[in-house]
């Protein structure tokens, strides 16, 4: 197998963190004075940027950091080592989901087309312990047409509410923490309250299998595999525990770089692993077959509500769609014409370079679109420094990016309108579509968050269109002319 390269949370140039503890303690009473170069120009008494830390989550509070150290392949083990020593009637039962957008990166690693590599990755998941084995394609089809049926409602609205459109896509935990922390107002009323395909994937495990297995969700271990470190802030925000039941949606979220490390700590040879095939919910009635949804690398939200609500809104039926690149690849845009009039104008911006400029155009009131899919790692969810960072860290191993990018566009790609393990779900588990109980399970509410901050982490207005001084894929910190890495 060869190497991967694991990098860790904090393995970053650490100058926000080192600046913070100077000033706390009072060693570094002077050094606010400092100047910083960004972009060619001198910014005297620069300060550490909350926007910057928020960002590359250089600075978490302890609570944060303590929820999520349980992120770890560490905390994964030690379930499964307290399996074999404890009674049977104390077991967890350890379920592990996948996101399809992890399964190239273990396609291109182990050098077999997606759907092998998958059940290789099954086939040594359930050799450590795991008992069932999901993917989250599932869960981002709900994920979808929650966010489709809300778009079309904000849409009809737009004349009455001025927070109707544009709506953001949710998916992100980057984005909407970054959204929550800094913007606030400005953007959070935009954000589409459909939950991500990992929270719901969450539900589905903890709410809906769990009682078809006869199980409590306190009996289940979750483990999600992602290609972004972010989703494990996703995975510990309060709104996805349940105090009553005293479980957590996702337990423990877990890199594709990470259980690959795992299985180059172990030795494993790909060749000598069963393959398995996945688990599906609803057991052997469920899809036998991996399928995708639109969209060259993410889940596909702005092709799907695009083409569902030129149908829905217009009566017109769009087979292929035309990206249109603004300032580069990742800053694309999509546009509905009939008889010349603008019907429909969506946007795609992936990396904080690219969100800057949509935050800018958001404070001036020009955002001409009515639909924004919001990425943090340029590039989609593909690019994740989860599984996209190169050997040398730091940056996107490119060329393996677009080995990922060709693996994943094998799969065949499935409307989530046409599963009917959707339509039987929405019944069986969530009552129907528009019931009380798919609201409250499928959705959630983004809003500003208070952040108490230390005086010398504030918001610099000067430099807001000035702060992308390192890589696309982190806002860094401008505490010195050193950039840090971010993620």
């Amino acid at each position: 197998m060869s190497e991967v390269n694991i990098p860790k949370r904090k393995e970053k140039c650490e100058n926000c963190t080192k600046q913070c503890n100077k000033k706390q303690s009072g060693d570094g009473a002077n050094s606010h004075q400092d100047s910083v170069q960004v972009n060619g120009q001198v910014h005297e008494g620069s300060q550490v940027l909350l926007s910057a830390c928020l960002a590359c989550d250089g600075c978490v509070s302890e609570e944060e950091n303590l929820k999520i150290s349980q992120q770890s392949l560490e905390q994964v083990e030690r379930v499964l080592a307290l399996n074999k020593k404890c009674d049977a009637s104390k077991h967890r039962v350890l379920v592990a989901s996948v996101c399809p957008q992890s399964l190239p990166f273990f396609a291109v690693k182990f050098g077999l087309d997606i759907s092998e590599a998958a059940n290789k990755l099954c086939g040594f998941l359930k050799s450590l312990g795991v008992q069932y084995v999901f993917d989250t394609t599932l869960a981002a089809g709900f994920s979808i047409l929650e966010s489709q049926k809300e778009f079309i409602q904000r849409f009809r609205r737009r004349h009455h509410d001025s927070h109707a459109v544009p709506m953001f896509t949710s998916s992100c935990p980057g984005w909407i923490r970054y959204s929550e922390r800094v913007l606030g107002s400005l953007v959070t009323p935009h954000i589409c309250t459909a939950r991500s395909p990992q929270q719901i994937m969450g539900c589905l495990v903890k709410d809906y299998f769990s009682k078809q297995q006869k199980l409590s969700p306190g009996k289940v271990y979750h483990v999600l595999v992602a290609p972004c470190f972010d989703k494990k802030l996703e995975a510990v925000r309060e709104e996805f525990y349940s105090g009553l039941l005293e479980a957590r949606d996702v337990d423990c979220v877990l890199t594709s770089g990470e259980i690959y490390y795992l299985m180059e700590q172990r030795k494993v040879r790909v060749e000598e692993l069963d393959s398995v095939p996945l688990d599906h919910v609803l057991g052997e009635a469920g899809d036998a077959a991996l399928v995708r949804h639109e969209g060259r690398g993410s889940e596909g939200f702005l092709e799907h509500i695009f083409k569902h609500a030129a149908k829905e809104l217009f009566g017109l039926d769009v087979h292929e769609i035309t990206y249109k690149n603004l300032r580069n690849r990742d800053f694309q845009e999509v546009t509905l014409e009939r008889d010349g009039e603008t019907l429909l104008q969506f946007a795609a911006v992936y990396g904080f370079r690219n969100i800057q400029t949509l935050v800018h155009r958001m404070r001036t009131g020009r955002v001409p679109y009515q639909l924004v899919e919001v990425l943090s790692c340029p590039g989609g969810c593909l690019s994740g420094r989860g599984q996209a960072e190169s050997e040398a860290g730091g940056r996107v191993d490119k060329a393996l990016v677009q080995q990922m990018e060709e693996a994943y566009s094998s799969l065949p790609v499935r409307l989530p309108e046409v599963n009917p393990t959707l339509h039987t779900l929405y019944q069986d588990w969530l009552q129907g579509q528009d019931s009380p109980r798919a609201s409250a399970l499928l959705h959630t509410q983004y809003t500003r968050q208070i952040h108490t901050q230390p005086p010398h982490m504030q918001w610099d207005a000067r430099l807001q269109d000035v702060l992308l001084v390192g890589p696309e894929s982190a806002l860094c910190c401008l505490v010195s002319t050193k950039p840090c890495h971010g993620r």
